[in-house]
C-alpha cells in the first residue's frame, strides 16, 4: 500500500473529519472511497466515449444506465 501525503486548509481537514465520523469510518477510509469512486467515473467516461466513437448508441446508453444505477 501507498503513502500519499495531502495538504489540505484545516477548515476542510476538520469538514471531512466530520464527514468519515458520520460515516462511521476513518478519514483514510474515506479518501480510499472517494478514489475509487473518482476512478470508477473516470473509467466509464473513457468506455462511453470509446463506445460513442465506434458508433454504437446501444452501449453507450447502457453505460449511462450503469454509471446512474452506480451513484443514485
Amino acid at each position: 500500500m501507498s503513502v500519499v501525503t495531502l495538504r489540505l486548509p484545516e477548515e476542510k481537514h476538520l469538514r471531512l473529519k466530520q464527514l468519515a465520523a458520520s460515516r462511521n469510518t476513518s478519514v483514510n477510509r474515506l479518501f480510499d472511497e472517494l478514489a475509487t469512486t473518482a476512478l470508477v467515473q473516470h473509467d466509464l467516461s473513457v468506455q462511453f466515449r470509446a463506445a460513442a466513437e465506434s458508433g454504437d448508441p446501444a452501449r453507450g446508453l447502457a453505460l449511462l444506465d450503469k454509471l446512474d444505477a452506480h451513484f443514485h
